[in-house]
């Protein structure tokens, strides 16, 4: 994944299934309109972590083509002080079907590091495209894009599998489909800049690009109760290595259960 929002969040994953449900249409049990969440991003190139970013990701109920979407926004910045070592600046949305969680469409608009790109991507499940400025494209009937998998995967059970289980998933981004998988490693208890949680602990291949040096080198811990929101993130880069932590939360659909303990 080549982007800081993607880092931050790749939690764009098929995780287990509740009984009777298919990859394709995954009832909304975890998040609901108007869910805030806010992160900050720590950098680290000599072992100590400074405050470099932060992150948003808000929720809208919405109408897109006279259908019913969520419409989720993702926006990750550098703060100015740092802009002058590697500017960030990157929003991401995506319009996602209320009962099944599949996309319909997809816009990224970023700058990082003076690399700028503009991204609008629409998904036709009937006939299993992705329609782009550049083309059409065929996916797998069960596609993502970056901001609709992790909602998605928000509402699937890691119960089913076991420690170091790889649970594959498809997403589609630059024009292209990544055949991607997460690492299930099990639960276990942190502590975060926010507070100490009970935590599901997994690690995702991630496609080298402008930040990641690709590979399974990230680790990602969502929280363990029915609203599996990230905690915690943290991962090497290309120069030096990232924290990013949960600081602030709104409408949450659910109480943050896992939470035992605030800073």
């Amino acid at each position: 994944m080549k982007k800081l929002v993607i880092m931050l969040f790749t939690l764009a994953a098929s995780f287990p299934l509740r009984a009777g449900e298919d990859m394709c249409g995954v009832r909304n049990y975890a998040f609901e309109h108007g869910e805030s969440i806010s992160y900050t991003i720590f950098y680290s190139v000599i072992g100590i972590y400074v405050n470099a970013g932060t992150a948003n990701f808000t929720t809208y109920l919405e109408k897109l083509n006279n259908k019913d979407v969520y419409h989720v926004v993702g926006i990750g910045s550098s703060n100015p002080s740092y802009d002058w070592i590697f500017k960030v600046r990157d929003r991401y949305e995506s319009y996602i079907d209320t009962a099944t969680l599949q996309p319909y469409k997809f816009i990224r608009n970023v700058d990082e590091g003076g690399y700028k790109t503009y991204e609008n991507v629409t998904f036709n499940h009937q006939t299993n495209t992705a329609i782009t400025a550049k083309g059409v494209y065929k996916v797998p009937s069960c596609i993502q894009d970056v901001l609709s998998s992790i909602y998605y995967a928000r509402n699937l059970d890691f119960n089913n599998y076991k420690v170091d289980d790889k649970i594959p998933f498809d997403m589609f981004l630059d024009n292209q489909v990544y055949p991607l998988y997460i690492r299930y490693l099990g639960k276990e208890v942190i502590k975060t800049k926010y507070g100490k949680f009970r935590a599901i602990k997994f690690r995702p291949l991630l496609v080298k690009g402008t930040i990641f040096t690709g590979g399974e080198k990230m680790t990602v811990w969502v929280s363990d109760d029915a609203n599996h929101i990230p905690l915690r993130i943290e991962s090497p880069i290309v120069v030096g290595s990232v924290k990013v932590d949960m600081m602030q939360y709104r409408n949450l659909r659910h109480p943050l259960s896992s939470m035992i303990g605030i800073n």
